[in-house]
């Protein structure tokens, strides 16, 4: 198996040993006892032997070789990071690259925190590799379409009771979620009144309803929740906007404010029976 497939049959494989053990309400997954223990049975003669937090300045999450003298390897994720489930997203993606790519990296591999976060094409293969072992270990699709089955109203709570399930990030949560529904919708991260990357359902592409973040800087709307940082209306349960605020039909908008990390987080509803076109 190649590119996707080899990730996620990791996360898989590993699930099931963990269905088995622990039953199938077993989240959230404990990263660093998983990749100790599941490292040790697999690979006994290089297994990861230390996860723990470290000092790490402009780097979220690190593999490393163990000192000479020393078998196995060490996971490592930035100490200042307050959201656990950015901390643990992190660990996922660590052990991904342990699993995966440790053969062809020898002397390990750091993450920034674009790498982690960001999950779309453009970036190196290795990290969306990462990326999608590890949303699929720490939120397989099976349990996740049970939290948010396919016909029911979404909205910000819902998502947000994800995240904290599978204690991964608000962000994450959205991810998952887009990469299996039938509804037309799109992620927006905004920082200073711009798209800072975005991230759309497979429905919202085939009709056009995406933003191309690769070129010119995007401006928020100014009449969207996203661009008025003053709002006194509720954000996460979603307010109806008319066509040509976001895109030339009507949206529903949801919209809340990370202040620890100075971005919006928006999610956009769209009807699926509209065919659109990106602004």
């Amino acid at each position: 198996m190649t590119g996707a497939a080899l990730p996620e049959r990791w996360a898989i494989d590993i699930s099931l040993v963990l269905n088995a053990a622990l039953g199938k309400d077993r989240f959230p997954v404990d990263v660093a006892l998983v990749a100790k223990e599941y490292s040790a049975q697999r690979y006994p003669d290089d297994p990861v032997s230390l996860v723990v937090g470290r000092s790490l300045p402009h780097v979220d999450g690190a593999l490393c070789r163990a000192p000479t003298g020393k078998k196995g390897w060490g996971i490592f994720y930035n100490s200042a990071i307050a959201s656990e489930g950015r901390i643990n997203f992190t660990l996922g993606h660590e052990f991904g690259h342990y699993l995966i790519h440790r053969l062809a990296y020898p002397d390990g591999i750091q993450c920034g925190e674009q790498d982690v976060v960001r999950w779309d094409s453009e970036y190196a293969r290795i990290e969306r590799e990462a990326n999608v072992f590890s949303a699929a270990l720490l939120m397989p699709l099976d349990d996740f379409r049970q939290q948010m089955p396919e016909g029911d109203k979404v909205d910000l709570d819902m998502i947000s009771h994800c995240a904290d399930r599978y204690r991964v990030s608000l962000i994450a949560a959205v991810m998952r979620w887009l990469q299996y529904t039938a509804r037309r919708a799109v992620l927006v991260v905004s920082r200073d009144g711009f798209i800072l990357w975005s991230r759309a359902s497979k429905p919202a592409l085939r009709t056009g309803a995406f933003f191309r973040t690769s070129g010119p800087p995007i401006a928020i709307p100014a009449d969207s929740l996203a661009g008025r940082q003053d709002m006194i209306v509720d954000g996460r349960s979603g307010v109806e906007l008319p066509a040509g605020i976001w895109f030339a039909e009507p949206v529903c908008e949801m919209t809340i404010f990370a202040e620890q990390h100075d971005f919006a987080v928006t999610l956009l509803l769209l009807e699926n029976r509209y065919s659109s076109r990106t602004l």
